[in-house]
């Protein structure tokens, strides 16, 4: 069921700053327009649901204004509109309660009372944005895309995924700035220890709309090319990046905050190859397990992220960070620009709201209800495992049977044959079922 949250106080609501602003809430197609749902976009339950008669996504504040119950929790009514689970209010696409099945015959609730409050929404790159803010302001205020994307014609592969973090935006965002964390964090992942190397990354420009910075000699000591860096305020950023020969190469991150302590980061890995054959491969791969990879990507930081942000808070937070933490290289030039456009322009978007509770390792490795539930690829991926692993257990005992019954050399080869494949496959579903819900914590850089 969902939690509604409370909303914050006044002197916690985010600055404008943060909500004057377009989110990405999700990847179009990993929403289901049949049924509503639910997101937290800075602290406010969001239910999303497609209208059907204006043929575009809607977002609501996730209660109905009845006896405020959450809407996400309703359904789709045979008119395409959005119809509470409580008592059956609907509601079309401007908020408007059209049908109230307990209203006595000529009486006319109070329109003001009886409508949800509708957010504005926009689709763009297969994203669909939600504004934070007055949905009147919203026309003003253009959308959060990567211009890159829509250059000569958009002939990219670009391989995407989420997840719901247990830590703040801003946590994230000054992971992904810091490049100089790559060969340590993810090594074996997608970085190398014997890479490191003095990172002498240039500030290029500064504002209240965010800052770019550019690293001329670029990752693995200057073999890949220079590596230009996008800071958006307040939660995109982009590395661009062409290495020679091969391709160019984006790492954009939206960092999208959910509540205090929780994010939704929205990764994208767009290529623009020189060679057919790399993109050919890429795209041969099914996307859920693409996503198995990038888990263990994002797990290789994510238990001493939740840490870390926990042990600023106590020093004092973003506000401190300078005195907090001891930034002493130029590598660590992108972490100061982004806490100095927090401290001058930005603010927190959860400034005077304490951390929750540290979790435990095995709730910070949870997959299923951060990507898997939401995302259309692995949980129909995780659907299908589940469906036929039965009956491979029933094709091994099968085999096993031919085998020990059929007195022939043939059925004891295909036997052999069809216990040996029901097996194999069924441990390789197994190990699957179990990445698609869990990682193991256990990052590569430590194996060795």
């Amino acid at each position: 069921m969902t939690t509604l949250s409370a909303p914050p106080s006044p002197a916690q609501a985010p600055p404008q700053s943060w909500t004057n602003q377009w989110y990405p809430v999700a990847f179009l197609r990993d929403l289901d327009p049949a049924r509503p749902s639910p997101f937290t976009l800075l602290g406010e339950d969001l239910v999303l649901w497609w209208e059907r008669s204006s043929a575009c996504w809607q977002a609501f504040s996730d209660i109905c204004p009845h006896r405020l119950v959450p809407l996400s929790e309703g359904r789709l009514n045979q008119n395409g509109e959005l119809e509470c689970p409580y008592h059956g209010w609907s509601f079309d696409g401007t908020g408007r309660c059209t049908a109230i099945p307990q209203a006595l015959p000529g009486s006319r609730p109070s329109p003001q009372r009886s409508s949800c409050r509708r957010h504005a929404t926009a689709e763009g790159q297969g994203l669909l944005f939600v504004f934070a803010g007055d949905p009147a302001a919203a026309a003003a205020v253009p959308l959060p895309l990567v211009p890159a994307l829509d250059e000569d014609g958009g002939d990219w592969l670009v391989q995407d995924t989420f997840r719901d973090l247990p830590m703040d935006a801003l946590t994230l965002l000054e992971n992904v700035l810091d490049v100089s964390h790559v060969p340590f964090t993810h090594h074996r992942t997608v970085g190398r220890r014997e890479n490191a190397a003095p990172v002498r990354a240039q500030r290029t420009s500064f504002g209240p709309g965010g800052f770019t910075m550019l690293w001329e000699e670029g990752p693995r000591r200057g073999k890949l090319g220079s590596q230009h860096t996008t800071f958006v305020a307040p939660g995109l950023l982009w590395h661009d990046l062409t290495a020679r020969g091969f391709a160019r190469i984006l790492t954009v991150v939206y960092a999208v905050p959910i509540r205090r302590g929780e994010c939704r980061v929205f990764a994208r890995f767009p290529f623009r190859f020189e060679k057919k054959l790399p993109a050919l491969l890429l795209r041969l791969r099914p996307i859920w397990l693409q996503h198995l990879g990038n888990h263990r990507v994002l797990e290789d930081d994510q238990i001493f992220l939740h840490w870390q942000e926990r042990a600023l808070e106590r020093q004092g937070g973003s506000a401190n960070a300078g005195r907090a933490f001891f930034l002493a290289t130029p590598a660590d030039g992108y972490v100061k620009a982004l806490h100095e456009w927090v401290n001058r322009y930005g603010g927190e978007p959860f400034a005077g709201q304490l951390l929750p509770a540290r979790l435990d390792r095995t709730a910070l490795m949870d997959r299923l209800h951060s990507h898997t539930d939401h995302c259309r690829s692995c949980g129909g991926a995780l659907q299908t495992i589940r469906r036929w692993r039965p009956l491979l257990r029933w094709l091994a005992w099968i085999g096993l049977g031919l085998a020990v019954l059929v007195h022939t050399p043939a059925g004891l080869i295909t036997g052999l044959l069809l216990a040996g494949g029901g097996l194999m496959l069924g441990f390789r579903c197994d190990r699957w079922q179990e990445q698609l819900q869990r990682g193991d914590g256990l990052p590569p850089r430590n194996q060795d």
